[in-house]
């Protein structure tokens, strides 16, 4: 195989890959009334097949970048693509909402595998000044299959049920997965790149790392590398694990507080999240390979970033989740007409991210982020205002308000992280980044279901019960106009650290290379999640 079929294929893969985690975020919203009523599940059970995803992504993510760079981006992707493929065909099949639950986590396991993979075996296969080309057809690849994703999910759903949405990606990635175990990288295709500190050069490539020795590079000397430590620590599997740990627990508490009060379940769930995530900041001090950088948070910009980054993606992910039951469960409209309704807001995503980029070179990030941020708040707040009664232009024009918000809250602040970052620091940049954009729709998810368990029984004058939370229309509209609100005010607490962000996006002097590690990705189970997150 030649080096230029090579990069062609790999290419094809890469966007296969994300395209595909892409559509599953966006489809997953669409079915997700519908799965609930089919197998009879509590609004609390249906937002764990979206946490439960997130969690496992938001853990894995830098980690299973890291697992890429030692093992190769191919190989992790391969794994990454079957295991896509299998959980997904076993979610169609399954009998049971647990069934759904376990394995929507393992598919997030897969997912961590695969999304920084798909960026991964670009830089490796194609020459640092090439990749502009291949990056910009993944990434439109992923914004058409964002504003695609709800209609077509809405459609599969409307005539298939919600299992044809899963079924839907089994044999493309399959056949994707296949094709990247087969593929052999050809001589000369790999481009050499100096490997991290310790490890000695490598020439790197889709299959991993070609040992110094094979190639031209002349080695280091052996007083140049580091200590040997175990490989569980240099890929920081501890610190991985404690974060999962902690954004279980948490998100455990915040749905249980609802149902059941302040038991020794919830108390001990609440504790046990604490103290992961003091035992995970202790561990990312003292590790030598941290999953995040404590450092390089401790930049005014890049803590604001982050800030704006976790507060809009809860915000908005958290609004969708109810704002599809709102359609589906009050306005009595089936997956496809609720789609059509929410396309706005995938279409304003795709075209918000161009216009961000002048917007943020003519008036700069700050101003830039804390108006995107402002349309955010006041979509959700026109949602709230909505009712039965609601007309098809005033829901269309809410959901415009959030993407064009969103939208632009992705490309602005995500250019302040890069740009506070170094050159040879841009895949730790990107790797926050991911990571803040996992954990924001895993907490915004989490705290709908609170507020909505929480708020709902007011008016349907019952004890609080989320599987009871959608017997009536009115008992959900009144908790959907408590909720929202307070999304709101998440919004606006976002647009509040936006006025910490830089005037103008100051660059390091250094060309940046592309910010990988990365998630495909939506992913989150909200709409667009895997998108916005690219």
């Amino acid at each position: 195989m030649t080096t230029r079929r090579h990069r062609r294929l790999t290419l094809t893969g890469s966007i296969t890959g994300a395209v595909l985690v892409a559509l599953d975020g966006t489809v997953l919203t669409v079915a997700q009334p519908t799965l609930q009523r089919d197998l009879h599940a509590s609004f609390v059970q249906v937002q764990w097949t979206s946490t439960g995803y997130l969690i496992a992504v938001a853990s894995l993510l830098v980690f299973a970048g890291r697992l890429g760079d030692r093992y190769g981006h191919q190989r992790l992707f391969a794994l990454g693509i079957l295991g896509f493929a299998a959980t997904s065909a076993g979610i169609g099949l399954a009998p049971g909402i647990g069934w759904v639950i376990g394995l929507r986590v393992t598919q997030g396991i897969c997912g961590a595998l695969l999304q920084p993979a798909t960026l991964g075996m670009l830089r490796a296969t194609y020459p640092e000044d090439q990749l502009g080309m291949p990056i910009a057809l993944r990434t439109s690849a992923i914004g058409l299959s964002a504003a695609a994703g709800p209609v077509l999910g809405g459609a599969l759903v409307a005539h298939q049920g919600w299992r044809a949405v899963f079924f839907l990606t089994v044999l493309p990635a399959l056949v994707t997965g296949v094709l990247a175990l087969v593929v052999r990288v050809p001589d000369g295709c790999v481009p050499a790149v100096r490997a991290p500190a310790g490890g000695g050069p490598t020439v790197r490539g889709p299959a991993g790392g070609v040992p110094a020795a094979a190639s031209s590079v002349p080695r280091q000397a052996p007083a140049a590398v580091a200590p040997d430590t175990s490989l569980a620590a240099r890929l920081d599997l501890l610190g991985a694990c404690l974060l999962a740990l902690a954004l279980l627990c948490l998100v455990h508490t915040l749905v249980a507080l609802p149902e059941s009060g302040w038991t020794a379940v919830t108390v001990a769930g609440a504790v046990t999240a604490v103290a992961a995530f003091g035992a995970f900041l202790r561990q990312e001090r003292r590790t030598a390979s941290p999953l995040v950088p404590l450092g390089f948070l401790g930049s005014p910009p890049v803590a604001a970033a982050l800030a704006v980054l976790l507060s809009a993606s809860a915000a908005l992910f958290g609004t969708l989740f109810v704002g599809t039951y709102f359609l589906q469960d009050v306005l009595a409209l089936d997956p496809l007409q609720s789609a059509l309704r929410v396309l706005p807001l995938a279409v304003m995503m795709v075209l918000s991210a161009p216009a961000a980029a002048v917007l943020q070179r003519r008036h700069g990030a700050r101003r830039t982020t804390v108006v995107a941020m402002t349309l955010l708040t006041l979509g959700i707040l026109f949602l709230s205002l909505l009712d039965r009664t609601s007309a098809t232009p005033a829901i269309s024009a809410a959901f415009l308000l959030l993407g064009a918000g969103f939208g632009t809250v992705m490309v602005t602040a995500t250019a302040v992280i890069v740009h506070q970052a170094s050159a040879d620091r841009a895949g730790v940049a990107g790797g926050l980044q991911q990571t803040a954009m996992n954990i924001g729709p895993t907490l915004g998810v989490a705290l709908a279901t609170m507020l909505m368990t929480l708020t709902a029984p007011t008016a349907a004058g019952k004890v609080p019960s989320a599987g009871g939370l959608h017997r009536t229309a009115e008992a959900f509209t009144s908790a959907m106009d408590s909720t929202l609100p307070a999304f709101a005010c998440v919004a606006a607490l976002g647009a509040l650290a936006a006025g910490a962000l830089p005037h103008r996006t100051k660059t390091t002097g250094a060309r940046q290379p592309p910010t990988t590690p990365a998630r495909d990705g939506r992913q989150p189970s909200a709409m667009t999640a895997k998108a916005g997150s690219e």
